[in-house]
């Protein structure tokens, strides 16, 4: 059993399965990593009860507007970063926060409606918030991989067949619908809740529920995040990477750089710097060696500028 603070292989594995079948029931996993799902079950509670990890659900395709994705560097008055972030770390368009070394102070992941709305956060928001001295923005034109895609990978096969035998496997690109909104909203709000709640809660029927939800999952419309602390995670190291490619090879690298196991983001930028991606990496003496295998690997792929998470 782990202590306050620390992760066993007992909790990655759970993690994991998670990661991989984020609303499988309880006894499936159980099964899948070798414990009653009640014992699962509380294990889970008492990860997050004590902060080290967390499962959330956002819609990332709907009908009804295209999100824009975007990269904001936050500069801080002396003294006052740690207000800053904490102030901002509250909206509910920020995905992420990070602060960094060098030349930026935060780097904020922030999802918006519309341009319109992303020149209203930073004017307005962003703008007249105390201790903010400067910000830059910098949009994603395409996002090839973000945190939701990235595992552990505590289970073998047997284990990752066993979370998703049932799971449908046909591709396809279905935006949230309208008539959705209620569903997404209860799932955003606690995406492991059963069937028959959120049949209860919406007025639907469980049929119904079970239907819209296999389409939305099925059609990319929703994403799900099981986080652990990074701390803990065994990658507990974080570099931002910007990079420089031909435009008409951006594509491709930054499928290739989506692949690697050390990345969690990889987006297109426009402008010189048309690549950022986010790497976890085992330990600081690790940094160096990464970007020497970029540089042989990635020969048209320039880094322009690295930057070290310092966040927890």
């Amino acid at each position: 059993m782990h202590t306050s603070g620390t992760l066993d292989e007992l909790d990655h594995l759970l993690v994991t399965a998670l990661q991989t079948a984020p609303r499988a029931d309880w006894r499936r996993i159980g099964a899948a990593i070798g414990v009653d799902g009640s014992t699962a079950a509380r294990r889970w509670a008492r990860l997050t009860g004590a902060g080290l990890a967390w499962l959330a659900c956002f819609p990332v395709a709907v009908e009804w507007m295209t999100p824009v994705v975007t990269f904001i560097e936050v500069d801080c008055a002396p003294g006052r970063l740690n207000e800053v972030a904490a102030e901002l770390v509250e909206d509910p368009h920020v995905f992420n926060l990070e602060h960094v070394t060098g030349g930026r102070d935060l780097i904020v992941t922030v999802v918006l409606r519309d341009h319109a709305e992303l020149a209203r956060y930073v004017g307005f928001r962003l703008g007249r918030l105390a201790g903010v001295t400067a910000t830059r923005t910098q949009i994603a034109t395409t996002l090839h991989s973000e945190g939701s895609r990235w595992r552990l990978d505590r289970l073998d096969a047997r284990q990752r067949d066993a979370l998703v035998r049932d799971r449908p496997h046909e591709p396809g690109d279905r935006p949230l619908r309208t008539a959705d909104r209620e569903l997404a909203r209860l799932l955003v709000e606690d995406c492991r809740q059963p069937v028959a709640r959120l049949a209860e809660r919406t007025g639907l029927s469980p049929a119904t529920v079970r239907r819209r939800l296999a389409r939305m999952e099925r059609g990319g419309a929703l994403m799900y995040r099981c986080e652990v602390a990074r701390s803990l995670s065994g990658w507990p190291v974080t570099v931002y990477l910007w990079a420089s490619a031909p435009p008409d090879e951006v594509a491709r690298l930054a499928g290739r750089i989506a692949g690697l196991r050390e990345t969690r983001m990889c987006a297109s930028l426009s402008g010189a710097d048309n690549v950022l991606f986010v790497v976890w990496l085992r330990s600081t003496d690790r940094i160096q060696s990464f970007e020497t295998a970029l540089r042989r690997d990635f020969p048209q792929l320039t880094i322009t500028d690295a930057r070290w998470g310092c966040g927890s």
